[in-house]
C-alpha cells in the first residue's frame, strides 16, 4: 500500500488522519514511555537499589527471555492492529456519513420540488418531508439548511386576505390553500422549538429567519427561544379576528429574536405568560398601529427587551399583570401618541425599566396614586413625573 494514499482518501473524505507511519512510531513511543513508567514506579515501590549480576543464565531464565522477546513482539503486533483498527473504523463512519449525507441530499432535491409544485397538497407533503429531512439530518448544517428553505418559503411574496377581491372565488380558494401550507410551517417550527434541547429533534439553538414575513395567524405558543438568531424584522402581523399570531408561553432565554420594524396592522399577537429570562429580544422601531398585542402576565426577568423608537399609534398594549423582576426593559425612546397601552396590576420587584425618553401620554397605570412612590428601577420621562 503506498504510504500517500491515506493521505489522498484524507482529502477526498474529509478526515483528518496523519500518515500510518506517523500513528505507529507515537503509538510506539507513548507505549514504550507508559511502560517505562510503570516499571520505575515499581522499582521504586519495591525499593531495589541495583540488579543482581548473573555470570550464567540457566534453562528458565533463557525460556523467560524468549517468553518477553515474544511477549514483546505480540504486544507490537496487537499494538499495530488497534491503530489499524482505528482507522479503518473512522474511514468506515466517514464513508456512512457521506452515504447519509448523499441520501439526505437525494431526499432534500425531491422535497424541495415538492415545495414548487402548483397543487398545495403536493407543497404541504414538501413541507412534511423538509421537515422530517431535518430531523433526520446528519449534521447540524444539513438540519439548518432544511429550516432555511422553509423560512425562504414564508418569505415568498404572499397576498393577504384583505386584498383580495370579494368576488374572485378561485383567489380565496388559492389563497385559502396557500395560507394552510405556511400555517403549517409555523406549527411544525412550533413543535420542534418546543421540545427539550436535549432531544435529538429539538431545534433549539439553530437560526430562523423570518424577515419581512407576513403573519396572518399561526401558533408559536410554547416555542422556546434559547440560542442562535431568530428575525421577525420587518415582519407584518395582520388579518383581522383571523389574524392570531400566538407567542403564548413561549420562553426566550437566549440568543437575540428580533421583531425591528415590525408592523401591527390588524391582527393579534400574544405573548400572555410569555417568559423573558436571558438573551435579546428586540422591538426597536416597531409599529403598533392596530390590532392587539397583549404581554398580559408576562414575565421579565433577565435579558433585555428593547422597545427603542418603537411607536403606539393604535393598537391597545397590554402588560397588564405582568412581572418585572429582573434584565432590562427598554421604552427610551418610545413613541406613545394614541394606543391605550396599560401597566394594570403589573409588578415590579427588580431590573431596570426605562421610560426616560419616551415621548407621548402616560400608560396606564404606570404612575402610582399620589403619596406613593415610583417602584425601584422605572425610570420615567421628565413630562411624566408625579407632581409633588
Amino acid at each position: 500500500m503506498s504510504p500517500h494514499l491515506p493521505r489522498r482518501q484524507t482529502e477526498r473524505r474529509g478526515l483528518r488522519l496523519w500518515p500510518v507511519g506517523i500513528v505507529l512510531v507515537l503509538a510506539f513511543t507513548t507505549a514504550v514511555l507508559v511502560a517505562a513508567a510503570v516499571f520505575y514506579a515499581g522499582w521504586d515501590l519495591l525499593g531495589a537499589r541495583e540488579l543482581k549480576p548473573e555470570r550464567r543464565i540457566d534453562s528458565k531464565t533463557l525460556f523467560d527471555l524468549v517468553k518477553l522477546a515474544f511477549g514483546v513482539v505480540a504486544g507490537a503486533g496487537a499494538l499495530v492492529a488497534l491503530v489499524v483498527a482505528y482507522r479503518r473504523q473512522r474511514v468506515d463512519e466517514d464513508g456512512a456519513l457521506r452515504d447519509a449525507t448523499r441520501l439526505h441530499t437525494e431526499r432534500f432535491t425531491t422535497a424541495v420540488s415538492q415545495l414548487g409544485d402548483e397543487s398545495a397538497a403536493v407543497r404541504l407533503g414538501g413541507v412534511h418531508a423538509l421537515a422530517g429531512l431535518a430531523d433526520d439530518a446528519p449534521t447540524r448544517k444539513l438540519r439548518q439548511t432544511c429550516i432555511d428553505v422553509l423560512c425562504a418559503y414564508l418569505r415568498l411574496p404572499y397576498t393577504a386576505e384583505a386584498d383580495l377581491s370579494t368576488n374572485d372565488a378561485e383567489a380565496r380558494h388559492t389563497y385559502l390553500a396557500l395560507r394552510e401550507v405556511r400555517h403549517t410551517i409555523i406549527r411544525l417550527v412550533r413543535d420542534h422549538l418546543s421540545l427539550p434541547l436535549q432531544h435529538r429533534h429539538s431545534w433549539q439553538g439553530h437560526d430562523f429567519d423570518f424577515t419581512g414575513v407576513a403573519f396572518d395567524g399561526g401558533n408559536l405558543s410554547g416555542a422556546v427561544f434559547s440560542g442562535g438568531t431568530v428575525s421577525f424584522s420587518g415582519a407584518t402581523f395582520s388579518g383581522g379576528v383571523s389574524g392570531v399570531v400566538d407567542f403564548s408561553g413561549a420562553t426566550f432565554s437566549g440568543g437575540k429574536v428580533s421583531f425591528r420594524a415590525a408592523t401591527l396592522s390588524g391582527g393579534r399577537i400574544f405573548f400572555t405568560l410569555a417568559m423573558f429570562s436571558g438573551g435579546r429580544v428586540d422591538f426597536n422601531h416597531a409599529q403598533f398601529s392596530d390590532g392587539t398585542v397583549d404581554f398580559r402576565r408576562a414575565t421579565f426577568s433577565d435579558g433585555t427587551v428593547d422597545f427603542r423608537w418603537a411607536t403606539f399609534d393604535g393598537a391597545p398594549v397590554s402588560f397588564i399583570e405582568a412581572t418585572f423582576s429582573g434584565g432590562t426593559v427598554n421604552f427610551s425612546p418610545a413613541t406613545f401618541s394614541g394606543s391605550a397601552v396599560s401597566f394594570g396590576g403589573a409588578t415590579f420587584s427588580g431590573g431596570t425599566v426605562d421610560f426616560t425618553e419616551a415621548t407621548g401620554r402616560t400608560p396606564g397605570h404606570l404612575i402610582p396614586p399620589s403619596g406613593i412612590p415610583v417602584p425601584d428601577g422605572i425610570t420615567l420621562a421628565a413630562a411624566w413625573q408625579p407632581g409633588p
